[in-house]
């Protein structure tokens, strides 16, 4: 699915569309779509490409939506330099583009003596990082900011510039801005290879049933990045994946905590964590584990049972039975660096990498686009600003934030604020249709949760799902069975129950 396909050819009964653009930019996460809306600032025609039917869908849905303040990246990595940038520009973009942002601070709580020293490093590193306002504060203000904490803490490294906010809202909000800034958009469209002798001087970036012409690529194509990069012969990093599994409280623990607190760092992680979200729930999680499949996002019990043990002794009162929902992501790790990958192919200087995008990715997202943007410049890459761009985005309408006499004043205007579709999150119709119809295709379950909540209240979409999908079906002009949850190869139902009491011998018109 895309934005105006022009010049569509058939061929071989097949529709296969050959379209120009100056940059195509591959991945439509949180880096890839920083680097689309900070591209459409320049008279430059755009195309965003992603394999998957919805913006948000790999990485970026399933993290711990912390904004880090920067201390713990080695100095001198791009980690380090783009954290510590990417957390000074993050207010004023989500200012810009109606997102939510907190600013609450993060601890990094020790609880033992051995663990003091870590601290300190931690401090100094942060110095040398350029992190501003760091202290170490001892066990009686660690207690006093955080009174379900574990007793035993007896200090922690106060980082007051971090925060929270939601990714995949930042995600959404960053493609639509950029497409109503002259963006192109193509959802399910992976790329199938990237040819640089088929166009001239140019590239020609391959998906099913659309070729690219392009003077530029840019690869943000997160776990499957190397894979991009084979495709121009560059073969120097791979990706590995790393599984973080997570709960998710309900929202009356979510004050259980007023930050993100961390437990004193490993080596291959920050630990396991406990955090408030920006919606209201208590999450805690992840773990960490290095695979070798890039799809697989299955919960195990062994890594839950880790994550809540690490848990509880961080805060000992964490409920043991009252998660509503469990899941688990996958972090792109660049090897051998475990860096970002950013800056030109080899041989290959229009193509350019944004690889490699683990934590501190969300943070460092919008210092990442500027320094793929002066890649390309450096890469001879004309950049003329645009009159006309706008960087405003609007704040998405929530129902449920409203007051009484506001939300009544908005059914007056229009009957669907009064169907609540989801009960948990109070989700109306209204905003349901809102999300379908809104700048980028949402035609996905999953797509409509992303943007309204419905679904991920205390019964997970137990009361909703049939409600969602009946207004899509109907919005999309598609038959119930059609609805998928993510797209291709996902769909709710299996078919009508008649249908199959009628292939069964049974008689369809029985009453139950």
């Amino acid at each position: 699915m895309g934005f105006g396909l022009p010049g569509l050819l058939s061929k071989g009964g097949l529709m296969v569309g050959r379209l120009k653009a100056d940059v195509v930019v591959i991945g439509a996460g949180i880096t890839g779509a920083s680097i689309a809306r900070e591209l459409s600032r320049y008279e430059l025609k755009v195309f965003l490409v992603e394999k998957e039917a919805d913006v948000a869908c790999g990485s970026t849905k399933a993290n711990t939506a912390i904004v880090h303040a920067g201390y713990d990246a080695q100095p001198g990595t791009w980690k380090a330099k783009l954290n510590v940038r990417g957390v000074n520009s993050f207010f004023p973009m989500c200012q810009e583009l109606g997102v939510r942002f907190e600013k609450t601070g993060t601890l990094v709580v020790a609880l033992d003596e051995e663990q003091l020293p870590k601290l300190y490093e931690l401090l100094e590193r942060g110095y040398t990082n350029d992190v501003r306002d760091l202290e170490i504060i001892g066990r009686d203000e660690v207690l006093s900011r955080e009174p379900n904490i574990n007793p035993k803490a007896i200090a922690a490294l106060w980082a007051p510039t971090a925060g929270i906010t939601c990714p995949w809202e930042l995600t959404i909000a960053l493609v639509e801005n950029a497409v109503n800034n002259g963006v192109t958009l193509l959802l399910n469209s992976p790329v199938l290879g990237i040819d640089a002798s088929d166009c001239g001087s140019a590239m020609c970036v391959k998906t099913p049933g659309v070729y690219i012409e392009t003077r530029y690529v840019v690869n943000a194509g997160g776990l499957y990045s190397d894979d991009i990069a084979c495709m121009v012969g560059q073969d120097d990093f791979r990706i590995v994946p790393r599984k973080g599994e997570y709960y998710v409280y309900d929202k009356r623990f979510g004050s259980m905590v007023s930050c993100p607190i961390f437990p004193v760092p490993t080596a291959v992680s920050k630990g396991i964590l406990v955090t408030n979200t920006i919606d209201g729930n208590l999450m805690i999680g992840p773990n960490a584990q290095d695979l070798n499949d890039k799809e697989d996002l299955a919960t195990s019990w062994t890594g839950l049972s880790d994550v809540l043990t690490e848990a509880l002794m961080m805060v000992p009162g964490l409920p043991m039975v009252d998660s509503i929902t469990n899941f688990a992501g996958l972090r792109a790790i660049a090897k051998p660096s475990n860096d970002f990958v950013l800056g030109p192919a080899p041989g290959v200087p229009r193509f350019i990498n944004a690889a490699g995008i683990q934590s501190p990715g969300l943070t460092a997202a919008p210092a990442v686009a500027e320094v793929v943007r002066d890649f390309l410049y450096d890469a001879d890459l004309d950049l003329v600003e645009k009159s006309t761009f706008n960087p405003c985005g609007s704040p998405r309408l929530r129902f449920s934030a409203l007051s009484r006499n506001e939300q009544g004043v908005l059914i007056d205007k229009d009957p669907n604020y009064g169907q609540i579709v989801c009960r948990c999150e109070t989700v109306t119709e209204a905003e349901i249709l809102a999300a379908i119809h809104g700048p980028i295709p949402c035609t996905t379950m999953d797509g409509v949760k992303r943007r309204t909540r419905a679904g991920m209240g205390r019964c997970q979409a137990g009361f909703c799902t049939p409600r969602v999908a009946a207004v899509l079906g109907r919005e999309l002009g598609c038959d119930l069975d059609e609805v998928t949850k993510r797209g291709s190869s996902t769909g709710l139902l299996l078919a009508r129950t008649c249908d199959l009491r009628a292939a069964q011998g049974g008689d369809d018109n029985a009453e139950d």
